[in-house]
């Protein structure tokens, strides 16, 4: 039964936003009390929050799909909507996020580092929040927008200070046993270990954590053994420790043959060079392990390793081996540059900037940008009167104005958004909305006094003069 996972396809959808609600506030006498719909609630985000309690992305292995809850659909009676919950995914310390491409999207290192996977949809705005003068009941309001799905691939990787590396049966566990309260599987057989053990080891004032890489032959870094699966664990590591066997037992293999091997699939693995390296004689134990040692040692020295000779079972040089650990480590923390005060970066817009770009393609015209996307997808096209909103917001966007730039007509196929989740009409410029008590798009006469026809034309020249407020500068949604 599996029982250690480091690298996960996980697919996580947010929330949904609830939809705004179109209702008119009634009590006696007073039929068309004003427009009283509330706004919809916010669907709920997908967020990977680091618990270092976790050590294995085991649980997404099983339960691979993960949904955040929708928001509630406005009410009557400027009643809004609830948020959906959001859905936090603990994960362990050093998860890297990439995407489907793989390109990384995150790397969680540090307890509570959180990261936002999928954003939960917007509430759309219920009637009573599109009032205006011009606009005193609006009989629609906007729809919730999706949340944001994806599919991500999440991969471990160890967050140690020294990682061991060797051949199968080197005694790399049986160290980390010594050194560290850690309990990993013990045998004496090729590949015991399956999973990277973690421990901790205090020498003098000085704490670090140790692990092992599991596996490594000749051609892991090509898919052999079990190199390929784990070498991503010793990336964060600030030292190597090559664990080489005195006493082994096969003809065909000797230290510093195993050191040479296993220094081949590093390079190959890349971005290890910068790593100091020291080299364990393991098991000097055995006669003719502390002789092999002996032999060997000035050859390492010569190459400019630091060498110790250890044993496992009798513990001979591991104090010198651990306080030595701790040195380099001390020193690589020292070394690492002091992590900055989060800076804010600001992007202010371009002032050529439009916030939205038409296309001529073959047969039709496409716009793409946030906001003409967005107020596609609030947009219920039942309603001729959001149809006339949504008209609106496009024409004083310049939608429209753009159109005519790139030689649109009238009846022209326009597409607004992306090919998998676009909306297609025929375009007719200053189209009116559908419903006769509508004067010009999305305004309502109904609450308006009877005014004299020169009256009215006064009003329409100085409504004409006076620039529109745009929408969105008062409201976030």
């Amino acid at each position: 039964m599996t029982t250690f996972v480091d690298r996960v396809e996980l697919h996580v959808a947010a929330g949904n936003g609830g939809h705004g609600c179109a209702s008119v506030h009634r009590e006696k006498f007073k039929p068309l009390g004003g427009p009283d719909g509330g706004n919809g609630g916010r669907g709920g985000d997908v967020i990977l929050v680091v618990d270092t309690g976790i050590t294995t992305l085991i649980d997404y292995h099983h339960s691979p799909h993960r949904k955040a809850t929708n928001g509630k659909p406005g009410e009557g009676g400027n009643r809004s909507g609830a948020d959906g919950q959001d859905l936090v995914l603990p994960v362990p310390d050093g998860t890297v996020v990439l995407d489907a491409k793989g390109n990384v999207l995150a790397d969680l290192v540090g307890q509570g580092t959180s990261f936002i996977a999928a954003q939960g949809g917007r509430g759309g705005l219920g009637n009573a929040a599109l009032a205006s003068a011009r606009r005193k009941a609006p009989g629609f309001a906007l729809l919730g927008e999706p949340g944001q799905a994806h599919d991500i691939v999440l991969e471990l990787k160890t967050v140690a200070d020294v990682a061991l590396v060797g051949y199968p049966s080197a005694g790399k566990s049986s160290l980390i046993s010594v050194l560290s309260a850690a309990k990993p599987k013990i045998a004496d057989y090729p590949f015991t270990t399956l999973v990277p053990n973690l421990g901790v080891v205090t020498a003098g004032s000085t704490v670090y954590t140790i692990a092992d890489v599991p596996g490594l032959i000749p051609g892991a870094s090509q898919g052999k053994g079990l190199g390929l699966e784990f070498l991503r664990h010793v990336e964060r590591c600030s030292v190597l420790v090559h664990v080489l066997d005195t006493a082994t037992l096969e003809s065909h293999r000797d230290p510093v043959t195993d050191l040479d091997a296993i220094e081949a699939e590093l390079a190959e693995y890349g971005g290890l060079g910068d790593r100091p390296r020291i080299v364990v004689l393991n098991k000097v134990d055995i006669p003719d392990g502390q002789d092999l040692a002996d032999l060997i040692r000035p050859d390492l020295e010569a190459r400019g390793y630091q060498v110790f000779e250890v044993s496992a079972v009798s513990r001979h040089g591991l104090r010198e081996l651990s306080f030595a650990l701790a040195d380099i480590v001390a020193r690589a923390r020292a070394a690492r540059p002091v992590q900055e005060a989060t800076r804010i970066v600001i992007r202010p817009q371009a002032v050529d900037d439009a916030g939205f770009t038409v296309t001529a393609e073959d047969g039709f015209y496409r716009v793409r940008g946030e906001k003409p996307e967005r107020w596609v997808r609030q947009t219920d096209f039942n309603n001729d009167e959001a149809v006339g909103y949504l008209a609106d917001r496009l024409n004083r966007l310049g939608v429209e104005e753009e159109l005519v730039k790139v030689g649109a007509r009238a009846g022209d196929q326009v597409v607004i958004g992306p090919e998998e989740d676009a909306v297609v009409f025929d375009w007719e410029p200053s189209l009116a909305a559908g419903a006769e008590m509508l004067g010009r798009r999305g305004e309502d006469h109904r609450f308006d006094a009877p005014r004299p026809a020169a009256q009215r034309r006064k009003d329409r020249d100085a409504e004409r003069d006076e620039a529109e407020r745009e929408y969105d500068e008062f409201n976030p949604f």
